[in-house]
């Protein structure tokens, strides 16, 4: 099983950088770039509800399930 995550592919389509969405939303750039890059083990709620409320998106938008 394997969750990828599209949060490069929301930021480009609303054309905002990785460290205004880390501002934005209240963590450092280092987590995000772990977040992005899929190294995270997990996501808090209040994280991603700060991240689909600054990008204006849902959560299937940033996380998907594709199986191996």
């Amino acid at each position: 099983m394997a969750i990828i995550v599209n949060l490069d592919v929301m930021l480009a389509k609303r054309k905002m950088r990785s460290k205004e969405l880390a501002e934005i939303i209240g963590i450092t750039t280092a987590n995000l770039s772990i977040l992005k890059s899929g190294k995270a083990k997990a996501v808090r709620f209040s994280t991603l509800e700060a991240i689909c409320k600054a990008l204006e998106c849902q959560p299937s938008d940033i996380l998907e399930y594709v199986e191996d």
